[in-house]
């Protein structure tokens, strides 16, 4: 899978060479391109944003530098194109697994003001937030998108793990995970964990993970 990152910081981006995500790269399951916007300024400043028309706090990004920088994505036809704002829906795992099944995400990072609203109308095809909150901008949403969908790009994960995980079990909360020791101050893995008897952990982890929903995100269950 391809991801495009539109940005003006793409050192940050730097996070994602770790762990999974970086494994994933290494083995060319998922590609991450980083594209400044600030090299396409025509400004010798590197400037990318202006005041608003209108009037107002803050700055607004230019139109012409951030189609540019779009225009310099290749094969861009097949792909899908989502500006990472507060005022897009908020992502959740549905979404994550409907991106997952796409080729090609270019993904808009925002800053300052936003963006003016005439590039986003002429390529942006959705708009996705990651919570009811503002950012300084769009870089950490479109790390956390990047993240979630690449776990569902086969090969990243094992499937069993993408299949038991919290939201995709019916939606229900993942169940209590314990690892060795088998004691630890004082409290033990629980002996079912410990059995080898199949279909009794089974039934275990269903019962666990409908008693942490219901503890911990009741809302689910409605």
């Amino acid at each position: 899978m391809k991801f495009d990152v539109l940005t003006l910081f793409p050192e940050m981006f730097e996070a994602l060479n770790e762990s999974i995500i970086g494994r994933a790269k290494e083995k060319e399951l998922i590609e991450i391109n980083l594209i400044n916007i600030r090299d396409f300024s025509k400004d010798k400043h590197k400037k990318v944003d202006d005041t608003p028309y209108g009037g107002g706090a803050g700055m607004v990004m230019m139109p012409d530098v951030v189609y540019d920088a779009y225009s310099s994505v290749t094969d861009k036809e097949n792909a899908k194109v989502i500006y990472l704002s507060p005022q897009g829906k908020v992502l959740n795992q549905e979404k994550v697994k409907e991106l997952s099944k796409e080729n090609h995400l270019i993904l808009l990072c925002g800053h300052y003001e936003g963006i003016d609203q005439r590039v986003l109308d002429e390529i942006v095809d959705e708009e996705i937030s990651i919570g009811d909150y503002v950012l300084t901008g769009g870089e950490l949403p479109a790390m956390v998108l990047i993240d979630s969908v690449s776990r569902y790009v086969k090969g990243v994960l094992k499937e069993e793990s993408v299949a038991e995980e919290s939201f995709s079990n019916n939606k229900l909360l993942e169940y209590p995970q314990y690892t060795r020791p088998e004691e630890f101050r004082g409290k033990r893995v629980p002996e079912v964990l410990i059995s080898g008897h199949h279909e009794n952990i089974k039934k275990w982890r269903e019962e666990k993970a409908l008693e942490v929903t219901k503890k911990k995100r009741p809302d689910l269950l409605k």
